[in-house]
């Protein structure tokens, strides 16, 4: 079977087992070497991407992720995840580090603080279907390059839209939680199962 893991180490990681579990793949957290070098594919799940950074570090867990992700292995980050895949990040504290895995500028907190979580529905653009997208401190893309593949935007409090689902080989980002879905609803899949079938490809 497949095995994806969810990065433990602080933020939103039962949701994103249960997801994985739903589209058929094992979910086991990932908190040490060892677990990383066992799983197929990996979630940084939303959180403090200032935290998770200075975590991958104290738990020795930066360089070799960054290594398994530039050799080709499936990653998802969400929203706190997102800011950890870009290459460049705005807003960031001094010193803050990412993982560089997806040519693009991600603007920290961009949809406002806490207070302005919203829920928003999407275009899915690989199929043209709406997307219902929970955004909490949401990140967004600022800027990416031409190989990123953009699957969402949203508008922002400027105005403008903004990419904040993204593709860029098996690395793919969202500015939303697609691990949330509402009390009763039927949950989304889809960003999971894309992942999923991008590990099961690797």
């Amino acid at each position: 079977m497949t095995s994806i893991g969810v990065l433990a180490l602080q933020g939103d990681v039962r949701e994103h087992v249960f997801a994985l579990e739903r589209v058929g793949v094992d979910a086991p957290r990932v908190r040490r070497l060892a677990e990383l070098e066992a799983v197929d594919g990996l979630i940084i799940p939303g959180g403090e991407s200032t935290t998770i950074d200075k975590l991958l570090r104290a738990f020795g867990l930066f360089s070799p992720l960054r290594e398994r992700i530039a050799g080709g292995m499936p990653v998802l980050g969400s929203c706190a995840g997102m800011i950890m895949l870009a290459t460049d990040i705005i807003g960031g504290i001094h010193d803050q580090q990412s993982l560089a895995a997806i040519p693009m500028t991600v603007r920290r907190n961009a949809f406002g603080r806490q207070v302005d979580s919203a829920e928003v529905e999407l275009t899915w653009q690989p199929d043209g279907s709406l997307m219902h997208a929970t955004f909490i401190r949401a990140p967004w893309v600022e800027a990416w390059d031409e190989s990123v593949e953009v699957l969402a935007t949203a508008t922002g409090p400027d105005g403008s839209p903004h990419p904040v689902a993204v593709r860029h080989g098996n690395a793919l980002a969202t500015s939303f939680h697609p691990e949330i879905h509402a009390p009763g609803a039927v949950p989304d899949d889809r960003v999971h199962r894309l992942l999923a079938e991008l590990a099961s490809r690797a």
